[in-house]
């Protein structure tokens, strides 16, 4: 059975840092796309940021680029997102999920094109 499970999330002040971890379980995704999303109370859920089944490549939406890194860690089937200069508009509930097709990802942040998702940490801002 595939899991993702995530980590990491907490109550920091503004300007604080989080790393998030989101480990695969079931099976290897060393050749997948890997994502992370949030969701606020009452908004839609949102893309962040993307890395390729390499970690050569990666996405970020716009409102945290230059805060937010991604990166991978393939031999420990885990991805991170280090999250600086948190913000009170970052506090949501913090998703990774996992395309399941190897090595391509259409719209690396489009959640249409993740298959694998996992239950959420929460991330909570105070300012």
């Amino acid at each position: 059975q595939v899991q993702l499970v995530e980590s990491g999330g907490g109550l920091v002040q503004a300007g604080g840092s989080l790393r998030l971890s989101c480990v695969a379980s079931g099976r290897t995704f060393s050749s997948n796309t890997i994502g992370w999303f949030r969701q606020a109370p009452g908004k839609e859920r949102e893309s962040v940021a993307a890395i390729n089944w390499s970690g050569a490549n990666t996405y970020y939406v716009d409102s945290v680029k230059g805060r937010f890194t991604i990166s991978r860690d393939n031999a420990k089937n885990t991805v991170y997102l280090q999250m600086n200069s948190l913000k009170p508009e970052d506090t949501a509930v913090y998703y990774c999920a996992a395309d399941a097709r190897s090595y391509y990802t259409r719209d690396y942040l489009s959640p249409r094109e993740y298959d694998y998702w996992g239950q959420g940490t929460q991330v909570t801002v105070s300012s």
